[in-house]
């Protein structure tokens, strides 16, 4: 499982010319699954993804103090099979080690539940399998990829 994470001052995403999530300060998470993924790795990755310490906190000299339930801030999830694509032969991705759309929506969707599960933690989620317009104002700018 791949999360590639960015922290922001906001972000929202769309499908069809709708918002259907939304957050203030936060953190977007990319988030993909690979083919021997288990639960197991969405909590570990879960863990990872709320406790980074990337926000400022209180002294001047550190960007990187708070995590995302220290400030109470906002997670928006977005599936993104497209973390696993492999361009080391030819020039047309290679998706074979991105899980089977059934097994990646189950793990999205618990990824998601669990997420919500988080006290003092606003979570939104784009849609699985639709086109997405994802828009965010990089802090920073932050990104970080976490791995299992």
């Amino acid at each position: 499982m791949k999360a590639l994470i960015q922290r922001v001052t906001s972000a929202s995403v769309q499908v069809d010319g709708q918002t259907i999530g939304k957050i203030g300060q936060g953190i977007v998470v990319l988030l993909g699954i690979t083919r021997t993924d288990t639960e197991k790795e969405v909590d570990y990755v879960l863990e990872k993804v709320v406790n980074c310490r990337i926000f400022p906190g209180d002294n001047p000299l550190s960007d990187f103090d708070k995590s995302l339930l220290d400030i109470q801030g906002g997670l928006l999830i977005v599936s993104q099979f497209t973390l696993y694509g492999n361009l080391k032969k030819g020039r047309r991705p290679d998706f074979a080690e991105a899980a089977k759309p059934e097994t990646a929506e189950k793990l999205y969707n618990l990824f998601v539940q669990k997420a919500r599960q988080k006290q003092d933690l606003k979570v939104a989620a784009g849609q699985f399998k639709a086109h997405m317009e994802v828009g965010l104002t990089n802090d920073g700018p932050v990104t970080i990829m976490i791995e299992s």
